[in-house]
């Protein structure tokens, strides 16, 4: 009886031992993967995002008149307004900072903890790549502790004018709406390169909450607060 018990408690210990080193080596081969994937953007341009696809899913689903809009186009054809109206709003020191910044993190984690839920994620222009490219829109704190190797992996591969062009390109700007370019299209029936200071910041200031500003453009908050960031624009520091 002992000799059986025995033998079935390494038979568990085994069996754990094979599910965690498949767990491991499952965790291990997709970090390589996004790492290669990063290593080759560095040369070619990304054509979707993880957002980007769930979207398109989504709109199959409910809206099928309606359609992914994204249009890739070059850095140096997107306005500098542009930049440095997002910088101004979403990440002030992005070209000083290695992708984190410890005390807006340190601010959302005592914000999520007093609210019981999480609400604020403290992320860097860096971070949010990182989430749009490979993540999903779920908030936890499993998706924040990849979103972060994520971003050391793009601190590590790519300069900040290479990261901030493919966040200019990939960001979300509305339903369905995704990049500078596309965004110029959607709201101003212009291009990346013509939009204003004034244009700028108020696409800037959509960013958080995209869908919500599409569906409320004539939002006193929206107004206000575009304001606020292209007093601050001046001052935005954009990656050379």
């Amino acid at each position: 009886m002992t000799k059986a018990k025995g033998a079935k408690g390494r038979g568990t210990g085994r069996w754990l031992i094979y599910v965690v080193s498949v767990v491991v080596l499952a965790w291990l081969s997709t970090q390589v993967y996004y790492f290669g994937q990063i290593a080759v953007w560095n040369f070619v341009d990304p054509q979707s995002t993880a957002f980007m696809r769930s979207d398109a899913w989504r709109l199959a689903q409910d809206r099928p008149d309606l359609s992914i809009a994204h249009e890739w186009v070059p850095y140096e054809r997107i306005s500098r307004n542009l930049k440095r109206a997002i910088i101004a709003s979403e990440d002030a020191n992005f070209v000083n900072n290695n992708g984190y910044e410890t005390d807006a993190i340190l601010q959302a984690w005592e914000k999520n903890k007093a609210r019981g839920k999480i609400v604020a994620g403290g992320s860097t222009i860096t971070q949010q790549l990182a989430r749009n490219l490979f993540l999903s829109r779920e908030k936890s704190y499993i998706r924040k502790g990849q979103e972060l190797i994520i971003t050391w992996m793009l601190e590590t591969l790519m300069d900040k004018q290479r990261i901030f062009e493919i966040y200019l390109n990939s960001v979300e700007w509305g339903n369905g709406v995704y990049g500078a370019q596309a965004a110029a299209r959607y709201y101003y029936r212009s291009s990346a390169s013509q939009l204003s200071a004034w244009q700028s910041a108020r696409l800037a200031v959509m960013l958080p909450r995209p869908k919500y500003f599409d569906q409320h453009r004539g939002s006193s908050f929206l107004t206000q607060r575009a304001g606020v960031i292209a007093r601050r624009m001046g001052a935005a520091e954009v990656p050379r």
